[in-house]
């Protein structure tokens, strides 16, 4: 989790993540939407393959560069062991309002 949330923590990393929600992109569209350099492009694709959050396909002399669902997913189920702590806040929140809702109307 460490490695993908470093990879993602970069803001053009997280940009390309973002676009390829899209579909996918060659380095070069990738580079020309981004405004950045092919090699710089290159290098944040290299990191994202590392942490299993993009993943390539060669065609002919092109790389096809797509998200790679089963990193989305180490991230998605990171997060959902958060979410119960959020629900609970948020049920004890919605408690407290209502009470004060009722104490507002009894005077």
């Amino acid at each position: 989790m460490e490695k993908i949330l470093s990879a993602i923590a970069e803001p053009n990393r997280l940009s390309i993540i973002e676009l390829l929600r899209d579909g996918p992109c060659t380095v070069g569209e990738i580079a020309e939407h981004l405004r950045l350099r092919q090699p710089q492009v290159s290098k944040h694709l290299r990191v994202l393959c590392e942490a299993k959050l993009v993943e390539v396909h060669p065609m002919a002399n092109r790389r096809i560069y797509k998200l790679h669902v089963q990193g989305l997913k180490e991230i998605d189920s990171w997060l959902d062991s958060f979410r119960h702590l959020w629900e609970d806040r948020l049920d004890q929140l919605d408690d407290y309002l209502k009470e004060l809702q009722r104490k507002e109307k009894g005077e």
